[in-house]
């Protein structure tokens, strides 16, 4: 390889690697002793094999040797290739055994995380509670759930934790993809699937209802009935006189609501 010693470890920078990243080498997966592109790369071929048993993920830890894109060495995990002297990825984390030549994503290294992140340490912290970095404006500015992150999408049920995709934080503290809440609100769902609480600010609806049933009579055998609620926005129950439209609740106004049965009376 031609250059000097100052040009070599950028030589190849951004022309190697796969969809996931760029970067100069592949890895070895300890768990099948195949090589891949990426942990992404890998989890997405085996993911597809025949046999369900056969199907696994790659821990990113566990990784040991890697195999320079450049010069075709396999050769332990370092940022260096001990062969041609190139950088083989200009941002690397011995932790994770990660490489990623494209720094302009702003990868850190968490180690309450215990994986790498993007966007720029300075833009993050890490939520103690929630278990994972959220951005800095959610700093006592959002409901904490223990472990939120550590769960599936409620849409789409891909891990959270170490997805690729941008979350965010619904106002009752759980979590899901952006495109996933982008595309349940663009079809008219204003619920948290997990907890079926309202995700954005519902009073222009709530009373747009209040017009609809003050306009609508119910029939006379109606009139008079009354039912028990559930709130799914503030959690009370109360009894309330029906309605075809909806039934509202008393202590929030809110028409999240759901019937249920009258509260058991003590012998």
């Amino acid at each position: 390889m031609e250059g000097s010693g100052n040009e070599r470890p950028s030589f190849g920078k951004m022309g190697y690697g796969c969809k996931h990243y760029r970067r100069r080498c592949q890895i070895r997966a300890p768990c099948c002793n195949e090589i891949y592109p990426c942990r992404h790369c890998h989890n997405e071929a085996t993911s597809m094999l025949s046999n369900p048993f056969d199907r696994h993920e790659l821990v990113r830890h566990d990784v040991k040797q890697v195999v320079c894109s450049v010069c075709d060495t396999e050769q332990p995990v370092a940022q260096v290739c001990t062969n041609c002297g190139v950088s083989m990825g200009e941002y690397f984390c011995d932790i994770c055994k990660f490489y990623d030549d494209d720094t302009e994503k702003g990868q850190f290294h968490c180690h309450d995380c215990g994986i790498c992140r993007i966007g720029g340490r300075e833009n993050f912290y890490h939520c103690k509670k929630c278990g994972s970095c959220y951005s800095i404006g959610l700093r006592d500015n959002h409901l904490c759930v223990e472990n939120s992150m550590r769960h599936h999408c409620p849409i789409c049920y891909e891990f959270l934790f170490d997805s690729l995709k941008d979350t965010t934080v619904l106002k009752c503290g759980h979590t899901m993809h952006c495109e996933c809440y982008n595309e349940m609100i663009k079809r008219d769902k204003y619920c948290c699937p997990i907890c079926s609480k309202s995700v954005i600010d519902m009073s222009r609806t709530w009373k747009r209802i209040d017009e609809e049933i003050e306009a609508t009579v119910m029939p006379e055998d109606y009139r008079n009935k009354k039912v028990w609620i559930l709130c799914n926005d503030c959690n009370d129950t109360t009894e309330v006189y029906f309605h075809i439209i909806g039934q509202k609740c008393n202590h929030c106004k809110s028409y999240n609501t759901r019937t249920i049965g009258p509260p058991v009376l003590p012998q």
